[in-house]
């Protein structure tokens, strides 16, 4: 009898390739995708995707999208009290298990079994410590494409924004970023691939919007749009 988990789903290629290995395995019931949402802005958190093409993308996926909603500034505590709210949901619907697309950060891993702690959810983590080099070829081997929504401009320049990931952007990336920007370097949206009933159909706005680091004030992600156009 295949084990029922609930995706931890940003929309990007981590957690798309964490799926596909899961799904492949052929040991689990996907029972859905679970995507933390601004509130205001219907965007999701970090990548900065709309509502709308997420909502596309899981239908092209053919599983169902449950959405977490949270405030643009949002402490820890409060994060912590409306996933609580959600992870009671999912117990309630008899799931056990729950995934994350994380490749080497111990400190997020961690963070993430502590919400857990006390539920009957356990955290599965597909491609945990493996070689960032080795995922971003199996992702682009598998033939999944993804467009990169966001970067750092910390480590980045704008020039990568909107980018589909093949071995040119890949060869251009600085040497001190992580290939799959496990640091926050950059994030993606995943618009096709094995897994699809069919492509996401999007063009990327030439406006470039800024956001602040919620540290020091100062100016640093850079965004460009995804437009659907179905």
């Amino acid at each position: 009898m295949k084990k029922r988990i609930v995706i931890s789903y940003s929309g990007g290629k981590d957690s798309t390739l964490a799926l596909n290995r899961l799904i492949r395995s052929n040991e689990w019931e996907i029972d859905s995708l679970l995507t933390t949402i601004i509130e205001d802005s219907r965007r999701t958190s970090a990548h900065g995707v709309r509502e709308s093409l997420l909502e596309e993308q899981a239908l092209s996926l053919g599983i169902p999208l449950r959405k977490v909603y949270i405030p643009a500034i949002c402490s820890n505590e409060v994060y912590e009290n409306i996933m609580k709210k959600s992870i009671d949901k999912i117990v309630q619907d008899g799931v056990n298990y729950m995934m994350f697309g994380d490749i080497h950060l111990q400190d997020v891993k961690e963070y993430r079994e502590k919400i857990l702690i006390n539920t009957p959810i356990n955290a599965i983590f597909p491609i945990w410590g493996e070689d960032p080099n080795d995922l971003i070829h199996e992702f682009l081997q598998s033939g999944f494409k993804t467009v990169v929504t966001c970067i750092d401009s910390a480590k980045l320049d704008a020039s990568f924004i909107g980018r589909v990931i093949d071995d040119s952007f890949l060869n251009e990336l600085p040497n001190n970023v992580d290939v799959c920007g496990e640091y926050g370097e950059f994030h993606t949206f995943v618009f096709d691939g094995p897994l699809f009933k069919k492509p996401i159909d999007f063009v990327v706005s030439t406006e470039i919007t800024v956001t602040k680091d919620k540290y020091t004030n100062e100016d640093r992600y850079y965004h460009k749009d995804l437009i659907s156009i179905t």
